[in-house]
């Protein structure tokens, strides 16, 4: 299938058979969340992904009942890091200079930059920073399930301090914003026929020529 033909094909499942994608498929949808568009490459977040039953059990009643987190695949669960510290900056800009092979000294400009910009935020302020970014990392992951013929549900309903108390964020320097069932359609789901609907391309686009 072509990007748009994947992309009509998908929809926010509510209803999944609990079928196991396979660990190829996954990976790949995991390769594309890390190799997705971040603001300066820092990738602020960290994703959780877990299969384990009992956990999901215990998510389930912090996600307002919904089936999805316990009828999928995986759930990914893609949480901000709680501040963005120096050492987060020094430890990227070291990162980038091992992958390009050159002297960290030669990044330090850069490296200024992203710390001038962290350093202009509030913790609130970098929290929310870093929370967009994770919604382009899950749009990414949407795109490349698609593709893949994975459904998924993106999900924000849900009770992010119970989820951070049942996989112990807190302790990891992490805050769940956003999480993401993959798995199938199940054709108990009234939504697997219904028409995708969204706006039409004279009401959402602006052209200025």
């Amino acid at each position: 299938m072509s990007l748009i033909e994947s992309l009509n094909w998908r929809y926010a499942v509510k209803r999944m058979t609990g079928e196991k994608i396979s660990s190829e498929k996954l990976d790949t949808i995991l390769e594309a969340i890390r190799l997705s568009a971040s603001s300066l490459g820092l990738q602020p977040y960290t994703i959780h992904v877990i299969s384990n039953p009992a956990v999901r059990q215990k998510l389930r009643a912090a996600g307002y009942n919904q089936p999805q987190i316990v009828e999928s695949s995986h759930l990914l669960v893609f949480s901000v890091w709680d501040d963005i510290t120096p050492a987060h900056v020094d430890g990227y800009i070291g990162n980038l200079a091992a992958k390009r092979g050159v002297d960290v000294a030669h990044l330090k400009g850069f490296g200024d930059m992203i710390h001038g910009k962290v350093n202009s935020l509030t913790v609130e302020g970098r929290q929310d920073w870093a929370a967009r970014q994770v919604y382009i990392a899950l749009g990414t992951a949407l795109a490349a399930a698609a593709e893949l013929k994975v459904d998924a549900a993106p999900m924000e309903g849900f009770e992010p301090a119970r989820f951070d108390e049942i996989l112990g964020l807190k302790e990891q320097g992490l805050k769940s914003v956003v999480i993401l069932a993959l798995g199938h359609r199940s054709e108990e789901d009234q939504l697997s026929k219904a028409a995708k609907v969204r706006r039409d391309k004279e009401t959402l686009f602006s052209f200025v020529d």
